[in-house]
């Protein structure tokens, strides 16, 4: 936009001054209407070719002689003030090292009149005049391009932002629904066994899936409430550590066998890290159900000032029938996120997944 302006704006103050001047040359008339004429269809050419750098600096050349020609041993004549629009031109559409090399050029030629007429003071005002156009204009290109540099980063940054946050929430949606389907899978396989036998204990099964889905729904709309400004006191709150018993015992209704040990108070974690816990938790006894079905897991939370260790560990071996997810990745990213770090892997008799959270 800067340099769109300077392109054409100064072919015009350009021919402005560079009639003024013929005004106020003492060069022939006839020489001096012919010289400037020629620089303002030069200025006007460079203009219209939009061009910039080094090409526009020698285009220029010629109306800066002119220039030059006409203020010739007359510091009073505005034709000098063409100079200060040529490297202000020169300058908002060049690189800084092309701009302020123009501008040098361009100074040293008041400098060499003073030298040759050094009783007349004013040009050394044009020699400042030119010397501060150039380094103000530098100035104002390098700020605008700072500017534009700014805005593409805090885009990227923005763009950066929301891919992370659909990343997050649909690692929410994952563990909530891979959770409840998991544990309602298991209260409907049961539920369809005890169905001729026992039909009250199917009941209560299909009823602890009901049950259990209708919660997993109400977590997903907090999740997706999360995302809503217009409303922010209506989202429900997440789960956190606090709701690890609770979480235990939905898969204990299920038919699972999980034994849960904590050792502190891991209510140190606060809100966010506790429910990374409580979804590191959620997504490994979810995968043991899944790959490891019916073996034992035991689940130990071990809170200190420091940290908190979260262990999930389960017998037997995995499934090769199931299919692998990206549970995995989702629980190392929820840990390296609030800081910690994640490790699991097999062990002499089954899978252990074992977090590490600053407390």
């Amino acid at each position: 936009m800067v340099e769109r302006t300077a392109q054409v704006a100064a072919p015009a103050a350009l021919a402005l001054f560079a009639a003024i001047g013929v005004v106020m040359t003492q060069q022939p008339a006839a020489l001096a209407v012919t010289a400037a004429a020629v620089a303002i269809v030069v200025a006007a050419l460079l203009a219209w070719r939009r061009l910039g750098g080094w090409p526009v600096v020698a285009g220029l050349a010629l109306p800066v002689a002119v220039l030059a020609f006409l203020g010739h041993e007359q510091s009073a004549n505005l034709a000098w003030m063409g100079m200060c629009v040529v490297a202000a031109w020169a300058t908002l559409t060049s690189a800084t090292s092309v701009g302020v090399s123009v501008g040098a050029l361009l100074a040293s030629v008041p400098l060499v009149e003073w030298l040759l007429d050094t009783t007349e003071p004013g040009w050394a005002a044009w020699f400042t005049g030119i010397a501060f156009t150039t380094i103000a204009c530098s100035f104002a290109r390098r700020l605008r391009i700072t500017v534009a540099e700014l805005r593409e980063a805090q885009e990227e940054l923005a763009e950066r932002t929301r891919a992370k946050e659909r990343s997050r929430i649909a690692g929410e949606v994952h563990d909530v629904l891979g959770h409840a389907l998991t544990v309602s899978l298991l209260h409907i396989g049961g539920a369809r066994l005890a169905l001729d036998e026992e039909p009250e204990e199917a009941r209560c099964a299909l009823a602890e899936a009901e049950r259990l889905t209708r919660a997993s729904l109400e977590e997903v709309r907090a999740t997706v409430g999360l995302m809503r400004t217009d409303a922010p006191d209506r989202v429900a709150p997440l789960p956190g550590a606090a709701d690890l018993p609770e979480l235990v015992e939905s898969f204990t209704r299920a038919g699972s066998r999980i034994d849960l040990a904590v050792d502190g108070d891991p209510s140190r974690l606060g809100p966010t890290r506790g429910l990374a816990a409580y979804r590191i938790v959620q997504e490994a006894l979810t995968n043991a159900t899944r790959h490891a079905a019916g073996e034992p897991v035991q689940v130990y939370i071990r809170t200190d000032a420091h940290s908190t260790v979260v262990t999930v560990c389960n017998g037997g071996t995995p499934d090769p029938s199931v299919a692998p997810g990206s549970g995995l990745l989702g629980m190392q990213e929820r840990a390296e996120n609030v800081g910690g770090r994640l490790t699991a892997g097999p062990t002499f008799d089954g899978w252990q997944v074992e977090a590490v959270l600053p407390s």
